[in-house]
């Protein structure tokens, strides 16, 4: 590729903004995701059904309301929102509506109860899901360079990189509460062997889009329950190079911003968490204070506006491993019984299928090491345990 095809120098966070989502982007290629790599919704309707049974415990929690929400975020082709819909009650599916957001085109198979958007909608009572959309909401990459210094990593289209400026602002701040590159050990624990923060050539990536992100979606959701499900660190374990990658095709490749392959890295979550909690916590202030006010002026009790301010406290964020969220969720990944197979040998098949479906979800060093996070609104908990 000659210098002027491979086109000017941008961050990561522009680049892979324009290769993901741009007219010619990958996200709005015709194969869709599931043409280039696995997700745990293409591994198994098992994955559905879970979600599903998510949604009818987020219904219970909420009361059963005439209106329950399902939101599907980064909705590939519609195949979770589909999936969940078939597998509910028939008494929650008719009250149900059901949101896939997506940059695609609608695709013209997919059912016509699911609601196409390009954003997700606001005021939603129900369930907000999220599955391995923060690993491509895109981000900029900070490398430390012969001084130091966390310089931002600029890209040209055929992948080649060199440092720019310094990183500075609330990017640096970011940085330095969430993944900090200078000063102290290298690895969790200090040991020897690896390099020391600070030394040249560490990486990391500014997390801060997708903290902003998750914020936006929890914000769109007025009562129950928002997850994101994502392959995830958190900074006691962060990866010294980064995780910054490509897959095409069902393979991992050198992540190139020309549209032809995925980029994606993964989820610093624990501050994700963070901004979800405090997005929460705003809204909670202010409803508190409003409703204080209005207790004041009705009683001018002090107990009032303490059992008040009680009873609107911010609902923690949990997060979770998936192979622990699914089990939650009643998958096990349990061989049937051998007794099965001769007396019903065509449901034994069946069930030996559905536990090897189960044993890839959970499975660690694979999908079941995927991180979950769960952000109650307006409710006590999540409703997993």
């Amino acid at each position: 590729m000659t210098e002027e095809a491979a086109g000017e120098w941008h961050g990561w966070r522009a680049a892979t903004e324009a290769a993901l989502y741009g007219p010619e982007g990958f996200y709005r290629r015709p194969e869709g995701p599931a043409g280039h790599f696995r997700t745990s919704v293409h591994a198994s309707p098992l994955f559905a059904g879970a979600v599903a049974r998510l949604l009818c415990r987020v219904d219970e929690t909420l009361g059963r309301p005439a209106r329950l929400d399902f939101v599907d975020m980064a909705a590939g082709r519609g195949e979770l929102a589909a999936g969940v819909l078939a597998a509910l009650p028939p008494e929650v599916a008719a009250r149900t509506r059901v949101y896939a957001v997506e940059v695609a085109d609608r695709p013209a198979d997919l059912d016509e109860r699911v609601h196409w958007l390009p954003e997700p909608p606001h005021g939603v009572t129900g369930l907000l899901f999220a599955n391995e959309w923060l690993d491509n909401v895109p981000l900029d990459i900070a490398e430390v360079d012969a001084d130091g210094v966390p310089r931002r990593v600029l890209v040209r289209r055929d992948g080649t990189e060199r440092l720019g400026e310094r990183v500075d602002g609330a990017e640096a701040e970011w940085l330095a509460r969430w993944w900090p590159l200078s000063g102290g050990a290298g690895t969790p624990g200090g040991g020897e062997a690896g390099p020391s923060r600070g030394e040249e050539g560490l990486r990391a990536e500014i997390g801060l889009p997708r903290d902003e992100a998750w914020a936006g979606a929890v914000a769109a959701v007025d009562r129950g329950l928002a997850v994101a499900v994502d392959y995830a660190h958190t900074v006691g374990s962060r990866p010294l190079f980064g995780t910054l990658t490509g897959f095409r095709a069902g393979r991992e490749t050198a992540p190139v911003p020309d549209g032809s392959c995925d980029i994606t890295a993964h989820v610093a979550l624990d501050a994700c968490a963070a901004h979800g909690e405090a997005t929460v916590g705003a809204r909670t202030a202010r409803d508190t204070e409003g409703g204080a006010a209005h207790t004041a002026r009705d009683t001018e009790d002090g107990e009032a506006r303490a059992a008040h301010s009680a009873a609107h406290t911010v609902p923690r964020a949990l997060l979770l491993r998936q192979r622990d969220a699914l089990r939650a969720l009643g998958i096990t990944g349990a061989r049937p019984p051998l007794t099965l197979a001769s007396t019903q040998p065509a449901a034994y098949v069946r069930a030996l299928a559905s536990a090897g479906e189960a044993a890839e979800l959970t499975a660690p060093g694979g999908l079941g090491d995927f991180g979950w996070l769960l952000q109650p609104v307006g409710i006590p908990a999540a409703p997993i345990d």
